[in-house]
């Protein structure tokens, strides 16, 4: 089996992701750091032997590179229970982990990303203009998911798969964008539930 690197800055809930997927699978994973905020993914040198996209996580399987961190979660998975073997099943999941990331993910990671990391006091007057809106996606995005899991443990089927961990990443680090996990009860269960897995692992 190909040796598996992770080029990630640990902050990020994409590059989080992957080493959940990997944690509960068991598969040792190297990790290798950039400062995202330092330009470190911007190099020459990044751009031309990671990825010429400028951006993380890639997961680096022994010398080609994948970026994208739901393919990436695909690929360390393909093959396990974290990937229903039913054929609905399957594409629901896939349904989830597409939500999460044009629904999900360019809400209330990016209200993270500006209010934790970036500072409200640092931002672009068009990012400034852009908080309301990103705030009521984020919402609308936690009210689909608090609905779904009301009457259920997991969002795909009877057991965790790739679209809980996609979903766990920016989530459960949401009120560092402003949002309240309190007034989505379900959400705040199904939390609980995936931090109790067998081999989680805290994001850095």
């Amino acid at each position: 089996m190909d040796d598996l690197t992770l080029h990630e800055d640990p902050r990020s809930g994409n590059c989080y992701k992957i080493r959940l997927t990997a944690a509960l699978l068991g598969k040792p994973l190297a990790c290798k750091q950039y400062d995202i905020m330092q330009g470190e993914t911007r190099t020459p040198e990044f751009l031309r032997d990671v990825n010429a996209n400028g951006r993380i996580p890639v997961l680096q399987i022994g010398d080609r590179f994948l970026p994208e961190s739901n393919a990436a979660c695909w690929y360390l998975a393909e093959g396990s229970p974290l990937i229903p073997g039913e054929a609905f099943d399957r594409a629901d999941m896939l349904r989830w982990m597409f939500f999460e990331q044009y629904n999900h993910e360019p809400n209330i990671a990016t209200l993270r990303f500006w209010l934790q990391f970036v500072g409200e006091a640092n931002l672009s007057p068009f990012q400034e203009s852009q908080i309301m809106a990103k705030r009521a996606g984020g919402e609308d995005a936690l009210a689909v998911m608090d609905e779904h899991l009301a009457g259920r443990d997991w969002f795909v089927g009877d057991s965790v798969t790739l679209a809980d961990i996609a979903l766990y990443a920016y989530t459960h680090v949401c009120e560092a964008g402003g949002f309240r996990l309190q007034d989505y009860p379900a959400i705040c269960r199904w939390l609980i539930r995936v931090s109790g897995l067998p081999g989680y692992v805290r994001m850095s």
